[in-house]
């Protein structure tokens, strides 16, 4: 191994140019790496982690919702979902209720305190990619953030993610 690759002299890259030049390979490993950074910042800070963002974040926006409606909106699967709805609960962040005509089913609304904590993530989000993002300009993040909100919106990944999961 060279002292290039091993990084005695520098930072390396992480991933391997050859790797690197396939857009799926370099944003799976950087994503990767911002999910394990964010998550520890989260937990560290405000004892959460992101999927309790994302809950806040889709009751916040779409009012309240079944647990299920939940979960296939953010494609999360339903044991992970109630555990997730279960910690927001026990910190007052979120209250779960029956469902007025079908009593088997849980309706889920954010509570004021998630309303404020979900405003406190947004703010320790925004410090972190202004402190991890800090190799590209401020036009650059724009660009990017643009490029990656397309590609969660477009209709192609999340198709193909969907039927994968599916089965």
């Amino acid at each position: 191994m060279t002292s290039e690759i091993r990084g005695e002299d520098q930072v390396p890259p992480l991933v391997p140019s050859l790797v690197e030049r396939h857009v799926g390979c370099v944003a799976l490993k950087i994503g990767q790496v911002i999910f394990r950074l964010l998550e520890a910042e989260l937990a560290q800070q405000l004892g959460l982690r992101i999927r309790h963002y994302s809950i806040l974040g889709a009751l916040s926006e779409g009012g309240p919702m079944s647990q299920q409606a939940i979960g296939n909106y953010l494609r999360i699967d339903s044991a992970t979902m109630v555990a997730a709805i279960d910690d927001l609960e026990q910190r007052d962040l979120v209250r779960r209720e029956r469902h007025q005509d079908d009593r088997r089913r849980y309706v889920v609304t954010i509570t004021a305190q998630g309303e404020e904590t979900l405003e406190a993530i947004g703010n320790l989000i925004d410090k972190f990619d202004s402190e991890h993002f800090a190799d590209l300009t401020a036009n650059q993040q724009g660009q990017l953030h643009k490029l990656l909100e397309k590609l969660s919106r477009g209709t192609t990944l999340t198709t193909a993610y969907d039927r994968v999961r599916n089965g």
